[in-house]
């Protein structure tokens, strides 16, 4: 599989995705020995971990308590789904956190940027030197025309796909898309101070984080917080995909022609549009895809179980690594959109995940913030 099509495709797919990565082998693939500084917990018990709030902390506002505790990171033995990058499961301990109960939404990222003035990925520049670090060596520079502030929107097909690892066929770069007109310079977000920012990248929300006094959540984390206490389910309900149009945002229908919109939406949803988990957090799965701070590693499991190490507050891989872009340098991103379908890569199970460049902004991916102890009593 390859994701340098014509020179638009290529400087669009060099800023994006493998959504839903092939687990075809490749001329790229390298197995690697773990390094890393987490502590390893052999003989887990409550003392080794945060589980309850600290009486001394309130509950910041919108935000919530998910208690710490042991956790299967990872593919469940029943899902057969899982792709090869969330295998095998690894056993971690995670101390307790604030979460936001719903991603962050327009209103909020809006209050950022009238007080700091902050511009975002989309909104600015591009910078050809930065950018063709990215590109394999000797791609010539795109027309001026093309190097234009922008972001990724998607556009329905209008007939069957049946190559459905060609993104270019539902994903176009254009000019002039970003928070603010998520769908392009034509649309906006009028009336939608509810619904999940998008067109954000990984430092663009850093930057929220950094004025919210909050951080991403890692991997380890937004999964014990999505499953709710429900341990060993494929999604954060439990296993019955058949009320999955009850519970999340997602595509109901032919991808990427006809959407029935069966769950009641085409594109983004108003958050708290669906029932919560047993935590209260709202669209862990569905509706848009949601930024953490772990590097996307796709031999990082099975690294990391080849130790026997039980890992305390992992913060994933030291190091990126993407088998079929070896110029990626990628953060995953959790919880799945409104665009996966059961035909796909049904991405709103737990362990789903994907990488994501962090200068890309995209018409289905946003994030939540998390509070840790230690920032709340800084």
């Amino acid at each position: 599989m390859r994701y340098y099509f014509k020179i638009l495709t290529l400087f669009v797919i060099s800023f994006f995705i493998q959504n839903c990565k092939s687990d075809k082998k490749t001329t790229h693939e390298k197995v690697e020995t773990l390094e890393t500084t987490d502590a390893e917990v052999l003989n887990f018990t409550e003392k080794d971990v945060l589980v309850k709030k600290p009486d001394s902390l309130k509950t910041p506002p919108g935000m919530v308590w998910i208690p710490g505790g042991k956790l299967k990171q990872g593919a469940v033995d029943q899902d057969k789904m899982a792709m090869e990058h969330e295998k095998p499961a690894i056993d971690v301990v995670v101390d307790g956190f604030f979460m936001d109960i719903t991603e962050v939404t327009n209103a909020q990222f809006k209050k950022f940027v009238d007080e700091t003035g902050y511009v975002t990925t989309a909104e600015r520049a591009i910078d050809w030197e930065e950018l063709k670090k990215q590109v394999p060596e000797g791609t010539e520079k795109p027309h001026d025309s093309v190097l234009q502030p922008g972001a990724l929107t998607f556009k329905k097909t209008k007939s069957s796909v049946p190559n459905l690892y060609d993104f270019s066929q539902w994903w176009d770069w254009t000019i002039g898309a970003d928070w603010r007109h998520p769908n392009g310079p034509n649309s906006n977000i009028d009336g939608k101070d509810n619904y999940p920012v998008v067109q954000v990248s990984y430092e663009d929300a850093l930057a929220y984080c950094e004025w919210a006094g909050r951080r991403l959540p890692t991997e380890a984390e937004w999964e014990l917080a999505a499953r709710g206490g429900n341990e060993g389910t494929t999604f954060f309900w439990g296993d019955d995909s058949t009320v999955l149009q009850e519970r999340a945002n997602t595509w109901e229908g032919e991808f990427p022609v006809t959407n029935t919109k069966v769950d009641g939406y085409e594109l983004w949803a108003p958050v708290k549009s669906y029932p919560p988990n047993e935590y209260g957090l709202y669209d862990m799965a569905g509706n848009v895809w949601e930024w953490t701070s772990d590097w996307y590693n796709a031999n990082y499991y099975k690294n990391v179980k080849a130790t026997g190490a039980v890992l305390k507050n992992p913060t994933g891989a030291l190091e990126p690594f993407t088998p079929n872009n070896p110029y990626a340098r990628e953060k995953i991103i959790k919880g799945g959109s409104f665009l996966c379908s059961a035909s796909y890569c049904a991405s709103y199970r737990v362990s789903a995940k994907m990488g994501s460049s962090t200068d890309s902004s995209l018409e289905h991916t946003g994030f939540r913030t998390v509070a840790t102890v230690e920032l709340l009593n800084k």
